[in-house]
């Protein structure tokens, strides 16, 4: 038995719409980074981008559990002496929210070049409104 590998004109790429208001972070992500892998498909391969395109809306409006609001922290550094940054989650919802849903979805993709490819497949915006109606995006239902 021969291992099916995927051809370019055989991968057909989907775009889904996901409404993200009252859904856990994490529970979301896993299931956007799946997409964006392309897990859901038979014609699954590691090693190529078989993934569709994801539009998140309402990215302001997720839920966590526990104490993450006020106990998740972001980091970064801006490579001087002192520069150390640190936010919690509540904070970076309120200035940046497409941030964090990115974040947590890059942190489900591979880190490598393919990783990077399908990460820009994601979009993230804040409010209702996205500017891909012609695209026709199917709605997914996450719970």
């Amino acid at each position: 038995m021969k291992t099916y590998i995927a051809k370019e004109k055989d991968i057909q790429k989907t775009w889904y719409v996901v409404d993200a208001k009252d859904k856990i972070l994490g529970r979301l992500a896993a299931k956007v980074a799946s997409i964006l892998r392309g897990k859901d498909k038979v014609i699954f391969s590691p090693h190529q981008d078989t993934g569709d395109e994801v539009i998140v809306i309402n990215a302001s409006q997720i839920r966590t559990t526990g104490k993450k609001l006020s106990q998740k922290t972001y980091q970064r550094y801006s490579a001087y002496p002192g520069g150390l940054n640190i936010e919690n989650l509540e904070t970076v919802l309120k200035k940046k929210p497409e941030y964090v849903i990115r974040h947590a979805v890059a942190g489900m993709l591979p880190k490598t070049k393919l990783g990077r490819k399908m990460l820009k497949k994601l979009r993230v915006y804040p409010g209702q409104a996205h500017p891909h109606a012609s695209q026709k995006p199917k709605e997914l239902a996450i719970k």
